[in-house]
């Protein structure tokens, strides 16, 4: 599900100069107050692997150490991400969403619904290192049901990749979908549950295909009118995942600076991970969704914030 590095917004700097930008960050924040904008403009003008590179040469205290003393808030909290390599970033996402009182499930279901087999496995290592537990083994303890069952195969980062799409398999898949909701009293969400976590991608979006022309109505639309609570959160998430990731992404962006609570987590989360994947793609898709751009849109959201 991931896309080419050429479709994010940031990029290598050329030039770049590690032992220069800390010099810079140092500066910034071991003045008279913090020049919140040299952080700014060094840590988004420098790819994720440069971030690795400056927090290697920033030695004695850690950076991220030196941004959380320096910085607060959700400011900080973007800073750091910045700085984090990605796999240890989900990782921390995850851990924040399954430790304290209740479980962040939509959080959960974001991260497993939209990343590939590679980054769930590096994010599974991640976890490992920095909890020493497995991460199957901690989300067991957090979640229950249906809902359990369809994240725990999607955390295993199994998925069939294979880009060859059988027509039969798919026409297959649709009928026993189909039988599985629409057609019959009550719903076995282990057909959908098995099916939607395990086909290929390609082959999923041909089953989508053939399950309208058999039933009338999207697959998504018999989840929502079938299912209930976090497991159709999760099934739409990985049918909307299927059809385009920068679609389901851009979704979330817009809901995010609509709601209220922990929108702000969400912003960061989406804008720095997908920054040098699929950015552009995400751009593209909020703005044939909504109308209006995701720039002006986070713009409004921010001035908002500033207002309260």
């Amino acid at each position: 599900m991931a896309r080419s590095p050429a479709r994010g917004t940031i990029k290598e700097k050329a030039g770049f100069k590690a032992a220069e930008d800390v010099v810079a960050l140092r500066k910034a924040i071991e003045g008279i107050g913090t020049t919140e904008k040299t952080l700014v403009e060094v840590l988004t003008g420098r790819s994720n692997a440069q971030r690795q590179l400056i927090c290697k040469a920033y030695q004695e205290a850690t950076l991220v150490d030196d941004l959380k003393g320096d910085t607060h808030g959700d400011f900080e909290d973007l800073l750091v991400a910045l700085v984090t390599p990605p796999a240890l970033f989900d990782c921390h996402e995850v851990i924040r969403a399954i430790k304290g009182p209740g479980t962040t499930e939509a959080t959960l279901t974001e991260i497993f619904a939209s990343r590939s087999n590679k980054q769930i496995k590096a994010l599974s290592d991640a976890y490992l290192a920095e909890t020493g537990r497995s991460m199957t083994h901690d989300l067991k303890s957090e979640v229950s049901g249906d809902y359990a069952t369809t994240l725990l195969i999607l955390a295993e980062g199994k998925r069939d990749e294979s880009t060859n799409v059988d027509p039969a398999k798919a026409k297959a898949d649709a009928k026993a979908l189909y039988e599985a909701g629409e057609k019959k009293w009550g719903t076995d969400e282990s057909k959908f549950i098995d099916i939607l976590c395990h086909r290929s991608v390609p082959q999923l979006r041909q089953t989508l295909v053939e399950y309208k022309a058999l039933s009338n109505k999207t697959l998504q639309e018999s989840i929502e009118r079938e299912m209930s609570g976090n497991l159709e959160d999760l099934l739409v998430a990985i049918v909307k995942c299927v059809k385009s990731v920068p679609a389901y992404l851009a979704e979330r962006l817009f809901k995010s600076t609509k709601g209220v609570g922990t929108t702000e987590s969400i912003l960061t989360r989406i804008m720095v991970g997908r920054s040098e994947m699929d950015m552009l793609d995400i751009r593209a898709e909020f703005k044939k969704l909504f109308g209006c751009s995701l720039y002006s849109t986070i713009k409004v959201f921010a001035d908002n914030l500033a207002d309260w």
